[in-house]
C-alpha cells in the first residue's frame, strides 16, 4: 500500500501499486470502450455483448457491469473514460468515476478497486487525472450515506504511483 486516508464520511481511500486483475475487492473498474470489447475472458465478454444488446453502448455517465468471471471479484464495472483531445475531458472523467462508484453502491459492494482511468491509451495526462479522480471520490461521499467502505486506486507503474502520491499530498 502506498497511502491510506480515512474520509470524514467513514470510507477508506487507498493508493496501491499493482495489478488490478489481482484485486480481491467486491468489484474492479475496467477501463472500457463504449462497446465493451476487451480481453476479459469469454464469460465476461459474453456478458458484455449481452449488456450492449440490452442497453446500448456505454456512456461516461453510466457504466455497464458484469460478473467477475474467473477474476477474484464479484463484479467488473466497465467505465468509459474520455479520450484526451475530445473536449470537456475533466467533466467526462469525473462522470465516469462517479458512475463507477454509484454502480458499485447499486450492486451492494462494500469495496471497489479502480485504475487511473483514461491515462493509458486514451492519453489523459496523469497529473490532471490524479486530481480529478481523487477529488471526485472525495466529493462522491461528502454529505451522504454509502454502503461502499473501501475505494482502492490501483496504479500499474511507478510513474503513475508517483504522480498520484503527489496529488494525494496536495489534496
Amino acid at each position: 500500500m502506498l497511502a491510506e486516508r480515512f474520509l470524514p464520511t467513514g470510507q477508506t481511500l487507498q493508493l496501491v501499486q499493482g495489478d488490478l486483475t489481482a484485486e480481491t475487492t467486491d468489484a474492479i473498474v475496467n477501463a472500457a470502450n463504449s462497446h465493451i470489447q476487451h480481453g476479459g475472458g469469454p464469460a465476461i465478454q459474453q456478458q458484455s455483448d449481452e449488456w450492449v444488446r440490452a442497453h446500448g453502448t456505454v456512456t461516461h455517465e453510466r457504466p455497464a457491469w458484469t460478473s467477475g468471471g474467473r477474476l477474484p471479484v464479484k463484479y467488473v464495472i466497465h467505465a468509459v473514460g474520455p479520450v484526451w483531445g475530445d473536449g470537456n475531458e475533466d467533466a467526462k472523467l469525473a462522470s465516469a468515476i462517479e458512475g463507477a462508484l454509484a454502480t458499485a453502491e447499486e450492486l451492494g459492494c462494500e469495496s471497489i478497486s479502480m485504475p487511473a482511468l483514461s491515462t493509458g491509451i486514451f492519453g489523459f495526462p496523469r497529473e490532471r487525472a490524479a486530481r480529478v479522480i481523487l477529488s471526485t471520490v472525495r466529493t462522491h461521499f461528502s454529505g451522504r450515506p454509502s454502503g461502499l467502505k473501501v475505494v482502492r486506486i490501483v496504479l500499474f507503474d511507478p510513474p503513475s504511483a508517483e504522480v498520484f502520491l503527489a496529488a494525494w499530498g496536495a489534496g
